[in-house]
């Protein structure tokens, strides 16, 4: 297969949506030599902060000038982002020799009838897996994609796991409340692998009982270690991390919110947990890995006169966590959002955290799938200073001239909105 062939298959599996269960991807590893027991891991999961934590472990392992992979999900513009080597996308060719020899493997397990067809989430996975296998990488950074224990990565043994909240989310496949979320994050707890977590509350209990069954030193934020701001503003923010009587030092990040301190600091902790066994990670790489790390998507700022954020905020606590960062940078400003969002997604939740009396909002279709909520049916919840957009280019457009040069735009509500927007302003330049 060439790249345009890689995608339309990929394309056919997206059709079948997510199954959860173990056997369909155990079977395609194993058909295709079992490349995930040949790199050593540190597997993330958790509600938020799972992108912006495996990036910051992976710069730090990369700033100690070791060769790093990184598997995340979803992308933002191209299935390349998903699967990265010294912080660069994977190649076009390479992203299609890999799809194709996973395909030839998948086709081989149905034949054979170890299983049904792998889903598309599987074949990435595995994908990522033997990429990073056959490049013979000292470390790749596994995001799990839903939940923890029946998702397609978790066949690791990692070096660290790493969940990084709980919240809710996902409440049709991962559970109804918060404990019974943690329960299936929780499923990436390996025997005597540390666990490092910043989850607290209802989370935090079935974390604890797991690790302790399975021996699991745990770490936890709030505890363990902390994080306390130093300085902070929309370009950046200096924090002090300190763990008990024995570490305190101070990092400088790009990334702005107090979420992200707390980000940082859990995957800090969880690269200093693999130096224990690996002395090339200094002191010095904990430092220039995170102080190097952006993460598309997330409270990213794109430009000025209008100051312009995007954030893929899709959940309550990410709601939050936006509108806490927009208050805390801009007090008392209207903001000027163009939204959209899944309408199988905590809606009026969401947009009731977001949004305040006196902003305006351009709400628009997020993506063109079924899964997507109308723009009529977002300006309903909203009420009043909400329109309806036919385009993202024309709501866009329309915040910027409404918002002015002092003004404030904020391009938010779902990962997919972010991504198409990110493509349109592509396309436009």
């Amino acid at each position: 297969m060439n790249y345009a062939e890689a995608l339309l298959y990929l394309d056919k599996l997206g059709k079948f949506g997510i199954q959860l269960g173990m056997e369909r991807i155990e079977g395609l590893l194993n058909e295709l030599g079992n490349p995930q027991e040949k790199v050593k891991m540190v597997h993330v999961t958790g509600t938020n902060g799972k992108g912006s934590v495996s990036s910051m472990i992976a710069n730090i392992l990369a700033a100690a000038n070791l060769h790093v992979g990184k598997f995340t999900s979803p992308h933002l513009v191209k299935y390349n982002e998903r699967i990265m080597v010294d912080n660069q996308d994977i190649s076009d060719e390479d992203f299609a020799t890999l799809i194709s020899a996973v395909k030839v493997a998948s086709d081989e397990i149905v034949r054979k009838g170890v299983c049904d067809q792998p889903t598309q989430f599987e074949v990435l996975t595995a994908a990522a897996f033997l990429h990073f296998a056959l490049l013979k990488l000292d470390y790749a950074v596994i995001e799990v994609g839903l939940g923890g224990l029946w998702d397609s990565t978790n066949v690791i043994t990692p070096v660290v796991s790493v969940i990084t909240n709980v919240t809710l989310d996902h409440t049709d496949r991962c559970g109804a409340t918060v404990e019974r979320i943690a329960m299936q994050k929780a499923g990436i707890i390996k025997e005597k692998v540390p666990v490092v977590t910043a989850a607290d509350e209802e989370g935090l209990g079935p974390i604890r009982a797991i690790s302790m069954f399975r021996q699991a030193p745990l770490y936890i934020y709030g505890r363990a270690f902390t994080g306390s701001e130093v300085e902070s503003t929309i370009d950046g923010q200096t924090f002090t991390l300190s763990a008990g009587d024995n570490y305190k030092s101070d990092y400088t990040i790009k990334l702005a919110g107090e979420h992200q301190i707390i980000n940082t600091s859990v995957a800090i902790v969880a690269a200093k947990l693999v130096s224990k066994t690996d002395e090339r990670i200094t002191e010095l790489a904990l430092h220039i890995g995170v102080a190097n790390t952006s993460w598309p998507g997330r409270f990213e700022k794109i430009g000025a006169n209008p100051t312009v954020i995007l954030d893929g905020a899709h959940n309550p606590a990410g709601a939050l966590a936006l509108r806490s960062a927009l208050d805390k940078y801009f007090p008392e400003k209207q903001i000027h959002f163009v939204f959209g969002m899944m309408k199988d997604k905590a809606m009026e939740e969401v947009i009731g955290t977001i949004v305040k009396p006196m902003d305006m909002v351009y709400a628009v279709k997020a993506d063109e799938s079924e899964r997507a909520a109308e723009p009529e049916v977002l300006v309903d919840i909203i009420g009043k200073n909400a329109l309806a957009k036919e385009s993202i280019k024309d709501a866009y457009a329309e915040a910027v001239i409404a918002a002015g040069t002092d003004g404030i735009v904020c391009v938010c509500g779902s990962l997919y909105l972010v991504g198409n927007f990110k493509a349109s302003i592509s396309e436009s330049n």
